[in-house]
């Protein structure tokens, strides 16, 4: 799609096609009166002033902020059945396990894929509309070959269907299945769901929740390789009830990401920063289960590479919203709003491996854009839970648009 967006108010953006680290992260480029130019849906221009003789549609921005389209780098958004029960129990003081897991297991399996997919089309249409154009989702509700393969199906779907980028990850090493023994269990990880998520094409990742009371780092070590002999990338949940020394697994595998890192130790910082792996960190669970915030500003400090996801899931976390993640980070991990920003568009997509393709608005990536309802940056983190999206761009296209937002492509 061809595309002139211009009389923008304040253009925000990263730059570069790999994450931001240290002090760099929050060195972003603004330009006020700007333009962006949009050829063959990818950006062939950005700039300030006068923008160029265009014959194509144009959208008038009318003196409003943009930014690159947000990239979620972790979300469990396809599932099925409700955990609001659990929800009204951790308010009485019931503490979060991690056992309601099995509770949206059972509901996965009774599904069938066409349900999976009209549940999520309703809950990324949701994500698409607070601004997100990027999203990653897991697997992990399965737990059989069968069921785990049926959810990254509709995952496939789901991407041919949206006019979003969605990024697929195995996570058959979610929790352990009832009744059978452990060992079997990771057996089968190994042996025959890997190999088929891989002959099918339908994972771009693997992932293991390595925590305490799931996988050991023993065994998300050896399920991760397997993984990787069969072309998935490793990622990890690291460290997230209590610190076991996955985020160090992580930099031992060069995984792209480890993410919650709310317990991650000081040695696991240092080897985050040495190997270079993306710590996505996901503030709303944290708030949700009234757990201790991860500690942003020492990843930051160490030269981690931070970016920021939203984890929705229908347990730990039922937020959709990016841009409250954003103010979350602000507010509770001592973000600046540039930093936040940086997190939750070049460094995420950092962590799905597409930081050549999106994350700022720069010649020659995909237009992926927001057209927000305010005037400077900072005011997106400010207006907590506001939804300030006017229009979302996705690939030179305007996929959404808010009713008082009055100008449409000419």
């Amino acid at each position: 799609m061809d595309l002139l967006v211009y009389g923008i108010g304040e253009l925000v953006t990263p730059c570069g096609d790999s994450p931001r680290s240290g002090r760099e992260q929050g060195e972003l480029l603004t330009l006020s009166g700007a333009y962006v130019l949009i050829e063959g849906g990818r950006i062939s221009e950005v700039g300030e002033g006068k923008p160029p003789s265009f014959s194509g549609p144009t959208l008038n921005a009318q003196g409003r902020l943009v930014t690159p389209g947000l990239v979620d780098p972790h979300t469990h958004a396809v599932f099925a059945g409700s955990r609001v029960a659990e929800f009204l129990a951790r308010t009485r003081g019931e503490p979060y396990t991690g056992g309601g897991i099995l509770t949206t297991v059972a509901a996965v399996r009774r599904a069938s894929e066409e349900e999976l997919v009209r549940l999520a089309k309703v809950r990324l249409a949701r994500m698409l509309r607070g601004g997100t154009t990027t999203c990653e989702i897991k697997s992990g509700y399965g737990l059989t070959t069968e069921d785990e393969l049926k959810m990254l199906r509709a995952i496939r779907r789901l991407s041919q269907q949206l006019p979003l980028t969605v990024v697929p990850t195995f996570l058959g090493a979610h929790a352990f299945p009832e009744g059978e023994p452990r060992e079997a269990y990771i057996d089968r990880l190994v042996e025959e769901m890997i190999p088929q998520v891989a002959e099918e094409g339908l994972a771009r990742f693997c992932d293991v929740f390595c925590d305490r009371g799931f996988y050991t780092v023993e065994e998300a070590r050896r399920i991760l390789q397997a993984g990787r002999e069969h072309g998935l990338a490793p990622k990890l949940h690291a460290d997230e009830l209590a610190d076991v020394g996955a985020a160090k697994l992580a930099a031992e595998l060069g995984a792209v990401s480890a993410d919650h890192l709310l317990h991650v130790s000081p040695e696991g910082i240092k080897a985050l920063a040495e190997a270079g792996v993306v710590a996505v960190l996901l503030p709303g669970t944290a708030f949700v289960l009234s757990e201790p915030y991860p500690p942003a500003r020492k990843l930051i400090e160490a030269g981690v590479p931070v970016a920021l996801g939203t984890d929705f899931n229908p347990g730990s976390c039922p937020i959709s919203s990016l841009p409250l993640v954003m103010s979350l980070a602000v507010l509770k991990l001592g973000l600046s709003p540039e930093e936040a920003l940086c997190a939750a568009t070049l460094n995420a997509a950092a962590a799905v491996g597409l930081a050549e393709e999106v994350g700022s608005l720069e010649p020659g990536k995909l237009a992926d854009l927001v057209i927000w309802d305010a005037d400077t940056l900072a005011e997106l983190p400010y207006f907590v839970g506001h939804d300030l999206t006017l229009a979302v761009i996705k690939r030179g296209k305007v996929v959404w648009k808010s009713s008082e937002f009055s100008p449409t492509p000419s």
